[in-house]
């Protein structure tokens, strides 16, 4: 490409990042860094009242913990700054009057009371998507004049041009058409002075020179009004790619309201997910590799990244593969790493103390390296480990088949009898203790080892036996065994 590639991903600070905002982000980085180019985060602020605090931030603090990092954005600057449109309010508004001067734009004092009883009158005659009806579209300069006068409020409206035919090739769908008999005058520049975003994001792409634009099909609509602002001050249109809907299962659009999927990056972390595998698992929702190899490095994607490969159909959030794929991840990490990702989920649902004495401490990493390679993510420490900290079992169905078993109390009271003769308490003594417990009784296989695992840990499967054993200590393996027993 012979201009610098310049994306952006411009959120607004309306709530946290989302799926949809990150899987965004993240294509927009790859087409970046696969071509040598740049990667801006700008913040659309201009909705003011719906701004929620702590909103840029966690966009900011979330992409870069996803490994999703900015070469310009609000905290780090750069040479095309500001990069809030609230700081550029004089940019909108000097452009604003010129396309009034030229009369690309015109005041509208409608009132909305108007204008929803235009649009009502619309739908009454069948009109599914009404438009603006051009009440203020040919107001004499002397009308304009003593509106203003009285005092009455304005919007700026973009003047359509009529009769023409909006055409683009989008990089993920192909060549899209619109018309503008379709479009409607539409609303440049609020009551309150502040731009509208398909107003204002035209001015902040060309000034920042921004080459290309990834962003969700819902935006398709808006790319007509946009090429108007860019006609009408004779500047390139970037290059538009719309990437498909994020469903769920249930194949229906993901929606913030959606329950069923966890909506927010933030929450990911907090439970415990590694971000190299969620910006694994983001890269391909709506994108493809060649092959069927789906794990990846951030500098493989970088490498391979072609937006030919975007997706045309609906990308479906597989919660399942997020966690196979997560735990893939988690496998790899060294147990200082694991333990560093898990402990804090135990010492939040109360079962560890905030500071750990030293004894704790290796308590706590022996039990995290039981889990380690079965963790799809840190916060699935305290229901894996539950066992540990339960003062009474309760048996299943399944437990008390096992314990149905014919052999078991001799098997029980042996294995007590071993117990209580261990000097050292842990996972070899534990062992022989059962191969004791075997050679004594003749029972071994299924019927030595369910009943054992059943009685002292509650389970019939986990982790390896005389390592649970070992954690749950002599005291409490002995009483649960002995209560058994009696």
């Amino acid at each position: 490409m012979t201009k610098e590639v310049r994306v952006r991903y411009a959120p607004s600070p309306t709530g946290f990042l989302h799926i949809g905002g990150a899987r965004t982000a993240l294509f927009n980085y790859l087409f970046a860094k696969h071509h040598n180019g740049k990667f801006i985060v700008r913040i659309e602020d201009t909705d003011i009242e719906r701004n929620v605090e702590g909103g840029e931030a966690s966009q900011l603090d979330n992409l870069r913990w996803l490994g999703i990092t900015p070469d310009e954005s609000v905290d780090i600057g750069g040479p095309y700054a500001p990069y809030r449109q609230m700081e550029r309010l004089d940019i909108y508004k000097k452009h604003a009057d010129e396309l009034l001067e030229r009369g690309i734009a015109y005041k509208c004092f409608c009132t909305s009371e108007e204008l929803e009883a235009s649009r009502e009158a619309q739908r009454a005659k069948g009109v599914a998507a009404p438009t603006y009806d051009g009440k203020c579209r040919h107001l004499t300069k002397e009308q304009v004049a003593e509106k203003e006068a009285a005092g009455i409020p304005h919007t700026i409206r973009m003047r359509v041009p009529e009769n023409t035919t909006y055409k683009f090739t989008d990089l993920v769908r192909g060549e899209v058409t619109f018309e503008s008999k379709d479009v409607g005058d539409w609303v440049l520049v609020k009551a309150n002075g502040i731009p509208t975003y398909n107003y204002a994001v035209v001015l902040d792409d060309h000034f920042m020179d921004i080459t290309h634009v990834f962003r969700g099909e819902e935006h398709l609509s808006n790319t007509p009004k946009q090429m108007m602002i860019f006609d009408a001050f004779g500047w390139e249109y970037p290059q538009y790619g719309h990437m498909t809907l994020i469903v769920n299962e249930d194949h229906k659009k993901l929606s913030k309201r959606d329950e069923s999927i966890i909506q927010f990056v933030s929450q990911y972390k907090d439970l415990g997910y590694l971000p190299e595998a969620m910006f694994n698992f983001f890269a391909l929702l709506g994108w493809s590799p060649e092959g069927e190899e789906e794990i990846f490095t951030k500098e493989q994607f970088i490498e391979m990244f072609d937006e030919k490969r975007l997706s045309k159909s609906p990308s479906m959030f597989d919660k399942n593969k997020l966690t196979w794929m997560n735990n893939l991840y988690i496998k790899k990490i060294t147990l200082e790493e694991a333990v560093e990702l898990s402990l804090p989920h135990l010492q939040k649902a109360g079962l560890l103390p905030e500071e750990l004495s030293e004894e704790q401490k290796a308590w706590s990493t022996a039990l995290i390296a039981l889990y380690h390679n079965q963790m799809s993510y840190g916060a699935e420490i305290v229901e894996l480990s539950s066992l540990f900290f339960k003062d009474e079992i309760e048996y299943d169905e399944a437990s008390k088949e096992v314990l149905a078993g014919e052999q078991v109390p001799e098997v029980m009271a042996s294995f007590k009898a071993q117990l209580e003769g261990l000097e050292v308490f842990d996972a070899p003594s534990i062992k022989a203790a059962i191969k004791a417990v075997q050679k004594e009784t003749g029972h071994k296989g299924k019927n030595l080892f369910m009943p054992i695992r059943v009685v002292t840990t509650g389970q019939t499967h986990g982790p390896e036996l005389p390592d649970a054993i070992a954690l749950i200590g002599k005291e409490k393996a002995i009483e649960r065994v002995a209560k058994f027993v009696r």
